[in-house]
């Protein structure tokens, strides 16, 4: 039509796993928390009077970043809250890049970059990935594009680059450097590039309460930068575009440590557990530091990636499956709880049974 600008009518949409309709189907392809959020969580949505619903939420989140940058020992001025990472994300391209420019990725990497890219006519440069994987830091900063982005750990790899290497692209790389750390909590938060935006102005690091908070449906990101970076983002942001219950649900989520390390502790347990028992089947399992990994089917099963992928689905079990070059011969599964992961084992089991 006429009416929508040529570049958005050539882009194709960002593709996500897909949404069972049968609330009974195992749903491991999304990367989301299989367990519930905390019971903090549950008293704040019971406690939240109906008067507050007809009032404006507070549009810089305040009460939500002093919390957030305590906990991560910086200043709430250093501290921008999103409508889920993925506006986080927009705003990036519109306060920093602009249309026209570049940025430069690993690949593979989150696809979403790339999509939002092309919705701002940004150039995409895509660095592949070494044969294990590995990001290839020295060909991206070669790229001199005006942003660097890092998922880290990487999505769908699940593969840590450790802080070492985050801070040696910083030093010899003058452009912005995007580092998105919404599996961080599942590695050793020892690789966090928080610490990196006291030293360097060029560092804007992403978080998420979707994952590791089990909070995908409140739609709450948050980003660490210099105060000048977040000053920025406030300026170009939509206005109250964080609700008031998702800012009062995160906050109550941030309370409870105790419950948060449980959860880590218990899905680390159970990827760690199903990787060991997919290798055991023969399996190449890459080592994943996030909530989900990244597998390749042995040759005996007799189904490609793409084959077994349909076979889950038929019952009524749903992983990932991308249809990419780097890709096509493997599946991503995001962990769920001990009891789906046995059912998808045996179900496994009996796929392979079968072939023989």
């Amino acid at each position: 039509m006429a009416y929508i600008l040529p570049h958005i009518m050539e882009m194709p949409s960002y593709q996500s796993g897909k949404q069972p309709a049968d609330q009974r189907a195992i749903k491991l392809n999304l990367n989301e928390n299989p367990f519930p959020p905390s019971k903090r969580v549950f008293e704040a949505l019971q406690s939240i009077q109906v008067d507050s619903l007809k009032r404006y939420p507070d549009q810089l989140c305040q009460e939500l970043c002093e919390e957030i940058a305590k906990q991560n020992f910086v200043k709430a001025e250093q501290v921008f809250c999103g409508n889920g990472s993925s506006e986080i994300i927009s705003l990036l391209f519109t306060v920093f890049i602009g249309a026209q420019g570049r940025i430069a990725l690993p690949d593979p990497t989150f696809s979403l970059y790339e999509n939002v890219a092309a919705r701002f006519q940004v150039e995409c440069v895509k660095i592949p990935t070494r044969e294990d994987y590995a990001i290839d830091l020295n060909s991206l900063i070669k790229t001199n594009a005006d942003a660097i982005i890092l998922v880290n750990p990487n999505a769908p790899t699940g593969l840590l680059l450790p802080s070492s290497d985050i801070e040696y692209l910083v030093c010899h790389y003058s452009g912005l450097i995007v580092i998105d750390e919404a599996y961080i909590d599942f590695a050793d938060p020892k690789n966090s590039a928080v610490p990196l935006i006291h030293q360097y102005d060029n560092v804007i690091v992403l978080r998420t309460f979707s994952k590791v908070f089990s909070l995908s449906g409140i739609r709450i990101g948050y980003c660490f930068s210099n105060p000048q970076f977040i000053a920025a983002l406030e300026k170009s942001k939509n206005l109250y575009h964080v609700n008031t219950i998702s800012q009062q649900l995160a906050l109550a989520a941030l309370k409870d440590k105790e419950y948060l390390n449980t959860t880590i502790n218990r899905i680390k347990q159970i990827r760690d557990r199903f990787s060991a028992r997919l290798k055991e089947l023969g399996f190449t399992v890459l080592p994943s530091e996030t909530n989900f990994i990244l597998c390749t089917p042995p040759s005996h099963v007799n189904k490609t990636a793409k084959e077994l992928y349909e076979a889950f689905i038929q019952r009524n079990i749903y992983v990932r499956y991308f249809d990419s070059p780097r890709l096509k011969d493997k599946l991503r599964i995001s962990v769920g709880t001990e009891e789906e992961m046995e059912i998808l084992f045996n179900v496994v089991c009996s796929i392979i049974k079968e072939g023989k």
